[in-house]
Order: structure tokens, then C-alpha cells, then sequence
């Protein structure tokens, strides 16, 4: 090998150490690390799947000859199938182990994958696409109150933020990847999308351990070896409150410590008093969906999802027909869609729970309501814009915006919430959320097809599978303006959080957390 390539491989590789060393100094050490990057990676996986749809769109257009409402419902059918089996998959992960179970689920994932690569028609690719929802439910869920129960509660805002990074990455990869070699055949992006699964699915298995429910193995900045944390269980942090002593399970708990130092007094009616983790599946719901500030966030939430997941299923279409974009300019657009969603990501967890720590309660809630209405109002001249350039950063600054409303809401979520019920709470979030990702491509491609006019000349023109009909793409243009407005109701229904919050934290901490595990607990004291 010549010395320059030998040269260029060795800086490659200091650098990758560099990046590598620096992420695991700011998440707290080498276990840490492990944790944030396997659940990320999850993440990536779901987030990749459904941008690979969007991402090969032009090319199934071409080769299946369909139009924008069939390839809204490639994606919309996984996340229907998926919103069934996720009830019934909360239950199980408040109750059984689920490293194993979300492990089986990545498994059963991949080969869901490679039955889509070799699908024959559209018919048997819709097939695939089901079944690969009804084994995709298993990973909202499980990674809540996984992380729950790894990482102590002043500090989620961050660490959900690392991990939702794994979802925006995957994303990326979706589109860019799945859509440059869908260049040589949409097949490829499907095959490329399955392989990592089976490696994830055995990484996770064998080196991440499952934690003790309750705080048990809460993971301290600083610890080396994951299994051996999670064995002895954590040491109690000192509480940074001045003159009194908090009890053990709100020492790390910010919003809980907050409301306590405030004397927020919890709903009589709402507080639980039996073990939620005995309660029927329909009993735990209706507490659930008592309870105003995770109503309220549930709403707000899946009408943010609602239009990202028809942005993202049709962005790479309304890019190259709207601005005339070649397939490497519609990937780097999309590249800076990506980096802007990442660093609204990190930043806004990070910022949240600064805020949270100097007393201001609601911070969780009304930064992700104002972070909607931004992207709403931002995403109008980027989707107006007649020259790709100046729009592009309006779109950028708007997709920033959109993904930083996520690390403080799931944070908040596990707020009002007791530890016992994180699990079927995730569940019955991500039916609804789902629900609004299964309408979304739907609605968006069937409103598009409308208001064209042109539904079965919308399929690409030409001889080349990525441009589409001037008519369609003003179709897209004209759907992304008008459902707008979701993003912000989205706003509106959050910012009616903010009176919600503090009580329902309050309530959450006098209720029976159902969390104690056993086990956990005689190898904590021991």
C-alpha cells in the first residue's frame, strides 16, 4: 500500500479515537458510553427503516408503478401493525426481563428486513412491511424504562438526547445511504438495512446487562465496567439541597426535588397507592390517561411525529421536483437537514436540565411547546422558496427546532410517572404516536395526489426514476404548507402543560412506584 494511503489510514484512525474518547468523557465513562450508544443504535435502526422508504420512493415509483398514496402506506402499514402489538409489549416489559426481549425483537427485525429486499411486487414488499411492524413495537417501550433505570433523573434530558441522536443518525443513514445505492436498485437499501441487525441483536445480548428496576444500577459518571455497576448497584450521591434531607428516590430526581423545595402538593385523587405493576392492563391505561400533563404531551407529541413522518417520507420527492435538485443535491440538502435535527437534539437537553436544576419547573414543557411553534413559523419560507439556497437554512433552522422538542418530553414523561408503569405509559404514548405516523404518509401523499389533480401521471416522467411531474411536486409543496398547522397545535396543546406539570410530578413522587426489585436490592445492601 502506498505511504500516502498508509498516512491518510493512520490520521483516519486518530481521529476516530479522538471523536471516540471525547463522546465517552462528556456521557461519564466507558460504561455509560455503552449503554447510550447500544440504545442509540436501536433507535437508528427504526429511524433508518422508516427513512428508507422515503429515501427509495423515486425508485419504486418507477419500478412498481405506483403513486405517492401506495408508497405513504409502505410506510404507514409497519407503524399501524406496530401500534397493535405495543400494549401488550409495555405489559411485558414492566414485568420480564427485556434485554432478551428487545434483543429478539432487533433479530426478528432484520429478517422482517430481508424478506422486503426480496419482495417480488408491491403486494408481497406491503407484506414484509407488516410483519416487520408487529416485531418493531418492542423498542420505545423497552428503552424508556431501560433508561430509566440506568440513569439517574437529574440527568435524562441529556442522556435522552445522546440516544434520540442514534435516531436522527440512523435517519441520515436511511436517506443518504439507502438512497444512493437505490441508484443501482431500491432492493439494495433494503438488504444493506437488515445486515446490522444481527450484529446488534447479539452486542446487545451478550454485553448489556439487565438492570435492577427502581434506581438499583444506576449508572455514576466514571464507572468502567458495566456489569460489575450493575451488580453492586450505585452509591448514593449526596443531595445538593441546603439544610434538609431529601428522601433516597428524589436525591437525583430535578423536577421531583423542585416541586418538593416549591411545596407543590400531588392530586389526592391521582396518587397511587397500590403496586402498579399488579395493575390489569386496562386499569393501568385508564390511570395513564388520567393523569392532564401526560394527555396533554401525548397530543403534542404524536402531532410533531405526524408531520415529521410525512416530511421525511416525502422530502427527498419535494426537493428534487420543487427546486429541480440533482440526486446528490437533494442527499446533501437532507445531510444539513440531518446535522441541523442533531444539534437541536443535543443542545436541548443539555439546556433543559440546566434550567431544571436552577429551579425552573416547567422548563420540560414549554421549551418543546416554543420549539414547535418556532418550526412551524421557520418552515414556511423554506418550503416557499423558489431557489434552493436561502431555503434551505429556514429548513434547516426548522428541522433544529423540531427534533429538540424530543429529549425534554421524554424526560418529562418519565417525571409524572411512576417507575412501576414506564413501560405500558411508553406503550400507550407510542399506540397514538404511531397511529399519527401510520396517517401521516398517507395523508400528506393522498392530499398531494388531490390537490394535483393529476394522481396517475404523477409517476416519474421520463426515462429517469428520480424526477417527478412539475404537478406533483407543487402537490407536496402545497400538503407540506397546509399541515402546518399541526406543528402548531402541537405548541398550543404543550404550552397548556405548563400549569399541569409541577402537580403531576408531585403525584407521581407520592405514589407507590412499584419499582422495588429484590434482587436489586439485597445485592445493593449487600
Amino acid at each position: 500500500m502506498p505511504a500516502k494511503d498508509l498516512a491518510a489510514r493512520a490520521a483516519g484512525s486518530a481521529v476516530r479515537r479522538r471523536v471516540r474518547g471525547e463522546f465517552v468523557t462528556r456521557v461519564g465513562g466507558p460504561a455509560r458510553a455503552r449503554v447510550i450508544t447500544i440504545f442509540g443504535a436501536v433507535l437508528a435502526l427504526n429511524g433508518a427503516d422508516n427513512a428508507t422508504v422515503g429515501a427509495v420512493a423515486p425508485q419504486l415509483e418507477h419500478a412498481l408503478h405506483i403513486g405517492n398514496t401506495k408508497i405513504g402506506l409502505l410506510s404507514s402499514v409497519a407503524l399501524l401493525i406496530g401500534a397493535v402489538f405495543t400494549i401488550p409489549v409495555g405489559m411485558l416489559v414492566d414485568r420480564i426481563k427485556r434485554i432478551p426481549m428487545l434483543s429478539l425483537s432487533i433479530l426478528l427485525w432484520s429478517i422482517a428486513s430481508l424478506l422486503s429486499a426480496f419482495a417480488g411486487s408491491y403486494s408481497s414488499l406491503l407484506l414484509s412491511r407488516l410483519l416487520l411492524g408487529a416485531v418493531t413495537a418492542t423498542a420505545g417501550p423497552a428503552i424508556a424504562s431501560l433508561t430509566g433505570d440506568y440513569f439517574p433523573a437529574r440527568e435524562r434530558g441529556r442522556v435522552y438526547a445522546y440516544i434520540l441522536g442514534g435516531e436522527i443518525a440512523g435517519t441520515a443513514v436511511g436517506f443518504i445511504v439507502s438512497g444512493s445505492v437505490a441508484a443501482i436498485t431500491w432492493r439494495a437499501a433494503f438488504l444493506l438495512l437488515a445486515i446490522p441487525g444481527f450484529f446488534l441483536a447479539r452486542e446487545l445480548y451478550r454485553t448489556v446487562p439487565e438492570p435492577h428496576r427502581g434506581g438499583h444500577s444506576w449508572l455514576e459518571p466514571g464507572v468502567m465496567d458495566l456489569r460489575d455497576a450493575v451488580a453492586a448497584g450505585p452509591a448514593q450521591p449526596a443531595s445538593e439541597t441546603e439544610g434538609e434531607q431529601l428522601p433516597p428516590d428524589e436525591v437525583d430526581d430535578l423536577a421531583r426535588e423542585a416541586v418538593r423545595r416549591l411545596g407543590v402538593e400531588p392530586d389526592p385523587e391521582l396518587v397511587l397507592t397500590q403496586d402498579p405493576r399488579s395493575m390489569g392492563i386496562v386499569d393501568a391505561v385508564r390511570y395513564i390517561l388520567s393523569i392532564p400533563t401526560n394527555v396533554l404531551m401525548i397530543i403534542s407529541s404524536s402531532l410533531g411525529y405526524f408531520y415529521f413522518a410525512g416530511l421525511s417520507t416525502f422530502a427527498l420527492l419535494f426537493v428534487r421536483g420543487h427546486y429541480h435538485a440533482s440526486q446528490p443535491e437533494a442527499e446533501l440538502v437532507l445531510a444539513l437537514l440531518v446535522a441541523g435535527a442533531m444539534a437541536g437534539t443535543l443542545i436541548s437537553g443539555r439546556i433543559t436540565d440546566q434550567l431544571l436544576r436552577r429551579g425552573v419547573i416547567e422548563v420540560r414543557v414549554w421549551v418543546p411547546a416554543l420549539c414547535y411553534l418556532g418550526a412551524a413559523a421557520l418552515l414556511v419560507p423554506g418550503i416557499l422558496g423558489t431557489h434552493l439556497t436561502p431555503a434551505v437554512w429556514f429548513d434547516v433552522a426548522g428541522a433544529s427546532l423540531l427534533s429538540a422538542a424530543n429529549p425534554p418530553l421524554d424526560a418529562a414523561r418519565l417525571d409524572i410517572m411512576p417507575a412501576g408503569l414506564w413501560g405500558r405509559a411508553e406503550s400507550t404514548r407510542t399506540v397514538l404516536r404511531s397511529l399519527a405516523q401510520a396517517l401521516a404518509p398517507l395523508v400528506f401523499g393522498g392530499l398531494a395526489d388531490l390537490i394535483a389533480g393529476i394522481a396517475p401521471e404523477q409517476a416519474p416522467i421520463g426515462t429517469h426514476p428520480g424526477v417527478i411531474s412539475p404537478g406533483a411536486a407543487r402537490g407536496l409543496e402545497i400538503s407540506f404548507l397546509l399541515l402546518l398547522g399541526t406543528l402548531a397545535a402541537a405548541g398550543v396543546f404543550l404550552l397548556r402543560a405548563r400549569e399541569t406539570y409541577p402537580r403531576d410530578v408531585a403525584t407521581a413522587a407520592a405514589s407507590h412506584q412499584g419499582s422495588e426489585d429484590p434482587v436489586g436490592e439485597r445485592q445493593a445492601s449487600a
